[in-house]
This record gives C-alpha cells, sequence and structure tokens, in this order.
C-alpha cells in the first residue's frame, strides 16, 4: 500500500470556496441521483456504489497512477500514454476512472496491463475522501474537459501531483468559464503541468489562469488498434466473402441518412455490397431498422442476434465494443457525428487498422487530426450521399485498404515516438 502524502493548505478564492461549501449540502442529494439512475437502468447497479467512493476492487501494492477522462472515447484515446508510462514504470499500476456508463461496458478489454477501471466518485467530500483513502494515487492526470473542482482539490490537500492533460476548450467553452475566471485559475494553479490539444486551447487556457500551457502531441494516432474477437472476425469474414463492404461508424441520425442514400446508390452498380451502420447510442437499433424497412433496404440486426443473410443490404450492428471488427471488415469507413451538431469522432480508430475515412463538414473536435489525414490521403471530406457513394467506390477499386494500413503504421511509430517527453514529464512529477 502507498504511503498517504502529506497534508497541503491551500490557498483560495471566493468562487471556489463557495462550490467547495456548497458540497457537503448537496451529498444527500447526490446519493439520491445515483439511487435514480440504477432504478432507470442508466447506472450498473453492481457498480453505482463506485460513483459514492466505495472501491470495486483492492487497491494493487506499489506506485499507483491515476487518470480521469469522461467517457468510453476519452478514456480509449489515453491508451496510448498509459502504454508509454507503462513501459518506462513496468513496476506501476494504473488507475483509470470515467463518469460514463457505456465506458466500462467496453473498457476492459481494451485497456494495457496492469490497468484497473473504476467510476469517478461524486462531487461530494465524504464519497471523494473514501476513494482517496482507498486508492491513495501517487499521481492524477486529468484529460480533456471534465474537471471535478472538489476532487482536484481534495487531492491536491493531500498532496497528490496533478497535471491536466489533452484540454481541449472551444470559444464557447472559454467564454462560459471567462466568466468564473477566478475560480478556474484557482483550479488551473495547482496543476503542475497543463498540456493543450492545439494551440488555440493552449492560448484559452492561459487566458484563464493556467501558468505556461504547452501544446503536447496528439493522443490519437499512437492508439494501439482496437480489440477485437478473432473468432467473431473469422465468422464474418467467411460470411461477406466476395463483397464490398463499407460502414458507418458512430453515427447518429444525420450521418444514417447520408449513408443510407449513398448506399442506395451503390447498389444501383454493385447489388452486393453491404452496409455496416454502428450507432453511437446501440439502444437506437430497432428505430434504424424501422427507418430502413421504409427506405426499402432490407437489413439484419446484430442485437437481436439476426442471421446476414447475401439478400441483407445493410447490418445493423446494435452493440457495443465492436468497432474493432467493423473496421476490420469494411474497405471505407464513414466517421459518425460528423453531419450534425456533434461535430465529429475519432478517425484514428479506423485509421490505425487501415481503414481509409469519410466524414462530412462538421469535424471541429477533431479539425487538426483530420487535417493531417486529408493531407496522407487516408481522409476525405464530403458534402452529402452523392460524394459518399462515389468516394467509396473509388477506393474500393483502387484497393486504399492495403495503402492505408501502410500509411496508419507509419504515422502511428512516429505518434508513439512523440508521446515518450511527454510521459517522462508526468512520471517524473509522482511522489514516491
Amino acid at each position: 500500500m502507498a504511503k498517504e502524502h502529506k497534508r497541503v493548505s491551500l490557498s483560495l478564492g471566493w468562487q471556489l470556496r463557495g462550490y467547495l461549501m456548497l458540497r457537503p449540502v448537496l451529498q444527500p442529494v447526490m446519493r439520491a441521483v445515483v439511487a435514480r439512475r440504477v432504478a432507470r437502468g442508466k447506472d450498473d447497479p453492481a457498480r453505482a456504489q463506485e460513483k459514492l467512493g466505495q472501491a470495486g476492487m483492492a487497491r494493487p501494492d506499489g506506485t499507483l497512477i491515476w487518470l480521469h477522462a469522461v467517457g468510453l472515447g476519452e478514456v480509449l484515446a489515453l491508451r496510448p500514454l498509459l502504454r508509454v508510462m507503462g513501459a518506462l514504470m513496468p513496476e506501476a499500476h494504473f488507475l483509470v476512472t470515467s463518469t460514463a456508463r457505456s465506458s466500462a461496458q467496453v473498457l476492459g478489454a481494451n485497456l494495457p496491463p496492469r490497468v484497473i477501471h473504476q467510476f469517478l466518485p461524486l462531487d461530494g467530500p465524504r464519497y471523494v475522501a473514501r476513494f482517496l483513502d482507498h486508492w491513495q494515487p501517487d499521481l492524477s492526470i486529468w484529460s480533456e474537459q471534465d474537471l471535478w473542482p472538489g476532487v482536484i482539490v481534495d487531492s491536491a490537500r493531500r498532496g497528490v501531483p496533478l497535471a491536466y492533460i489533452n484540454a481541449r476548450i472551444t470559444q464557447g467553452g472559454f467564454e462560459r468559464r471567462h466568466k468564473l475566471r477566478a475560480g478556474f485559475k484557482d483550479l488551473m494553479q495547482l496543476f503542475a503541468v497543463v498540456a493543450a490539444q492545439e494551440p488555440t486551447s493552449a492560448e484559452f487556457l492561459q487566458r484563464l489562469g493556467a501558468t505556461d500551457p504547452q501544446v503536447m502531441p496528439s493522443l490519437k494516432p499512437a492508439a494501439a488498434p482496437l480489440n477485437v474477437d478473432t473468432v467473431s472476425l473469422a465468422e464474418m469474414r467467411d460470411t461477406l466473402a466476395g463483397r464490398h463492404t463499407w460502414v458507418v461508424a458512430s453515427s447518429h441520425a444525420p450521418d444514417e441518412a447520408v449513408a443510407t442514400a449513398a448506399h442506395k446508390q451503390v447498389l444501383k452498380s454493385d447489388p452486393e455490397a453491404l452496409l455496416i451502420v454502428a450507432p453511437r447510442a446501440p439502444e437506437r437499433g430497432a428505430e434504424i431498422c424501422s427507418g430502413l424497412a421504409e427506405s426499402g433496404l432490407r437489413c439484419a440486426q446484430r442485437s437481436l442476434g439476426e442471421r446476414l443473410e447475401k439478400s441483407h443490404q445493410v447490418y445493423v450492428a446494435d452493440t457495443l465494443g465492436e468497432l474493432g471488427l467493423w473496421y476490420r471488415l469494411a474497405q471505407v469507413a464513414l466517421i459518425g457525428g460528423s453531419f450534425g451538431d456533434t461535430e465529429g469522432h475519432n478517425p484514428w480508430e479506423a485509421i490505425v487498422v487501415g481503414c481509409p475515412v469519410m466524414c462530412g463538414p462538421n469535424t471541429a473536435n477533431f479539425a487538426r487530426d483530420y487535417l493531417q489525414l486529408e493531407g496522407e490521403g487516408l481522409a476525405h471530406r464530403i458534402s452529402g450521399e452523392g460524394q459518399a457513394a462515389g468516394q467509396m467506390a473509388e477506393w474500393v477499386r483502387a484497393g486504399q485498404h492495403t495503402t492505408a494500413t501502410t500509411r496508419a503504421k507509419g504515422l502511428v511509430a512516429e505518434a508513439q515516438e512523440a508521446l515518450l517527453p511527454l510521459a517522462r514529464q508526468l512520471l517524473s512529477l509522482r511522489k514516491a
């Protein structure tokens, strides 16, 4: 068991102190919220107590480094950094926390060795104290935008070193935080390292009080491929033998509308082509199938165990944790969230297994990534179904899947090498 760190006195302004004073009052409400979410099926009853600070497993002996991100995509993005830090410090263990339920259902099969997943406790002082008493982390690393002031302050008061990485702030996010800039500045001053995804976010963080924020290498291209069940992969390859296949992945309704219309065009010249729809929210599977039937397309639904036949034109993959399977089967992926107001999802999960990608016009969340991928010829921006159908057919004919695999390997190797300085910097913060 790690030694508990020496308590530290902090000087905090009125905005942050006011938030901290509210926490004990809100604790009963937090407990009621967890109970309500369990009753509605939004939280896993077997793990709901983790949100009240009650650990679901024992703490491993020795150094424990704790990383937090909000949900599945954000946690999966941390995998490259976890692997590099794990290689630099093979005796260390890692605790990854998140807040979204979906993250736990996928993470187990996709996390590196010596990594534990738990849910972050709600921001009540009693719940946070239980969490910190049990895990006693030697370093706390926060990622992207999910910052819980009470948890951060309580960790700092225990002398736990803090870092904030992969930070991303939009213009709107900056304006909202600027209204509470005194409290946000107090929070930023608790982090020994602040690293943003791109220069604009770094500038916003500096204006909000962060000291000398740096721009870090992108984590996404350094990620190991999503895991895949080899039996399912072999079975699906047999089923799809001879069929041109593409996927609309992490999709929302606007993406599916474009993909469906595009697939109708594809079928005119390639009647056996298959579109796989892997929705961001699998519970939408029945709704998607209903819409496909109305549009005249024949589909099978994976969550119901329906067998995929040659007569099916669309396969609705409404399951969690199988994107690694669909990316390996598809010749092209249309990445969702890019035709509505979501502003895109991660294209690298497809790229690292050699699947070239298309996207719509709205990709602000991954602007730097798409700029790089378009420059490498691995991504193509489309405006609607006509371009989607044409690009899909062109890439299938040109055998882009093979060339994309070769290019992706080079990009991944470069990205992993670029992470070494950041990993060393973070590990140097930890307390013995």
